[in-house]
């Protein structure tokens, strides 16, 4: 009996070690970019590493993240895709329509933000049910469009011609060009288009306004427009013109005016996703969610720059005002 009691306790012991070491498995996720190198306060990526941590999922201790970063060079995107896959991550998190095109398909599931309507894009088949390997969170470009030029004519109402920059080889964006040029008109505004597909393509851009000044600007922003968000805040502040973007981190950095989905709770939805993956969820049976929460953000001082005086209607419904 003594015998069976210490090789009993020997394999219950075994039994409880495989259990923990199970728990304990650090699981592996990998963070594609197609613009900068994500980091922890990146101001998409932060918001999704602290979800993490609420569901549990502690950096280094229960997930690693792979991060692969194309620089703006979106060719690069599928040899990291297949980077990712060969380092054995189990998801990847992504954003943009870029980067999650470069993982249809791949053997690991996909969760994406900002990418646009990926049904009508031909990445899933529904919101719904997106089947294959993707899943995520919904950008409601068609619905942001038009309450953004109308922030941006509430903000100075003498505007007629808006400037869109935007990046033509991003299928995505080229929809959101689509859809913000075709609720203009409503709202008694032109558009002047200045699509750009490389960095040079900006001071051509800006030349361009400088010959047939806009009154106002509008800055569709993927990780090529991203990259360079800082050369239009300048040129934006020294030609006096006023800027709509799509994100408050940018009016932190000096823009004049944001009205987007809040960033906070993108990261914690996608955050939740992985979360349910990593349990055991089917991607493709994960219906896409839609943001819930939405942030103005407006600069003082950057009005102040461009001899803006706001209407105090507007100061009154913004989420965050920067003095």
């Amino acid at each position: 009996m003594k015998r069976r009691a210490f090789l009993g306790s020997i394999a219950t012991g075994l039994l409880c070690g495989r259990r923990a070491f199970a728990q304990a498995k650090v699981r592996r996720v990998g963070y594609l970019s197609a613009g900068p190198p994500v980091t922890n306060d990146s101001p998409t990526s932060g918001p999704v590493i602290e979800g993490l941590k609420r569901r549990g999922w502690i950096e280094g201790s229960t997930i690693r993240f792979e991060r692969r970063a194309a620089e703006g060079q979106v060719a690069r995107l599928p040899a990291l895709v297949d980077e990712l896959v060969a380092v054995g991550v189990e998801a990847i998190l992504t954003s943009g329509f870029p980067a999650i095109a470069a993982c249809k398909g791949a053997p690991v599931p996909a969760i994406a933000s900002g990418a646009g309507d990926l049904v009508s894009l031909g990445l899933v088949e529904s919101f719904r049910r997106p089947g294959g390997n993707i899943t995520g969170i919904s950008d409601l470009a068609g619905e942001l469009a038009p309450k953004r030029l109308a922030i941006l004519k509430e903000a100075s109402p003498s505007i007629r011609r808006v400037a869109m920059l935007w990046n033509r080889a991003d299928r995505a964006m080229g929809q959101r060009y689509d859809l913000s040029a075709g609720s203009a008109t409503t709202l008694g505004l032109t558009v002047q288009p200045f699509p750009v597909q490389e960095p040079d393509d900006f001071a051509e851009a800006f030349a361009a306004m400088e010959r047939e000044p806009p009154d106002a600007g509008f800055l569709v922003v993927d990780g090529l427009t991203g990259l360079n968000r800082k050369r239009v805040i300048e040129f934006a502040a020294k030609r006096r013109i006023p800027f709509m973007y799509e994100g408050d981190f940018i009016v932190r950095e000096g823009g004049l005016l944001s009205y987007g989905p809040d960033l906070a709770e993108i990261g914690d939805r996608q955050a939740s996703l992985l979360d349910k993956i990593l349990n055991g969820a089917n991607a493709g049976e994960l219906p896409f969610e839609r943001p819930t929460l939405f942030k103005l953000a407006v600069n003082l001082k950057t009005a102040k720059v461009l001899g803006l005086n706001l209407p105090s209607t507007l100061l009154a419904r913004a989420d965050e005002v920067i003095e």
